[in-house]
């Protein structure tokens, strides 16, 4: 059997404040369709050059009441980044929480407006511990 990965869906409660935490990650609108009858939106987002392997957030019209719970169920979404410490430096810069920061140089975690636990990994050899982030501790869980 051959198998293609095609998406990750995930639901949001406000799709504007959820495409922006993802443009922060460096995502890009790939394509949307509104689905009238169905009353929601799908909007595919991916990395530059990447948008064979996108997250489509599934926006429902009508609200979506199981929204934001803990969502420890999904799972995770995971990128790799460059660097890091700068990519949650720009993170936090930017309002987002770091709920397990890089202590170690290579992995760290955060939410989505909806609850959805993203890791970031470092691409390559983990980077020299640093402060603030080697004696920073979580907040939440992630």
């Amino acid at each position: 059997m051959q198998l293609k990965y095609l998406h990750t869906m995930v639901r949001v409660a406000d799709l504007e404040k959820s495409m922006a935490f993802y443009a922060l990650l460096g995502l890009k609108e790939t394509r949307r369709w509104d689905h009238e009858q169905g009353r929601f939106t799908l909007v595919f987002m991916a990395p530059e050059g990447q948008e064979d392997c996108p997250v489509e957030l599934t926006y429902n019209w009508d609200g979506d009441e199981g929204l934001p719970s803990d969502s420890r169920h999904f799972g995770h979404l995971a990128y790799e980044v460059d660097n890091i410490y700068e990519a949650c430096q720009h993170l936090m810069d930017n309002g987002v929480t770091i709920n397990r920061p890089p202590r170690d140089g290579h992995m760290a975690f955060v939410r989505s407006p909806d609850n959805i636990s993203i890791e970031l990994l470092q691409k390559g050899d983990s980077l020299a511990p640093q402060e603030p982030w080697a004696s920073m501790e979580n907040t939440g869980h992630w």
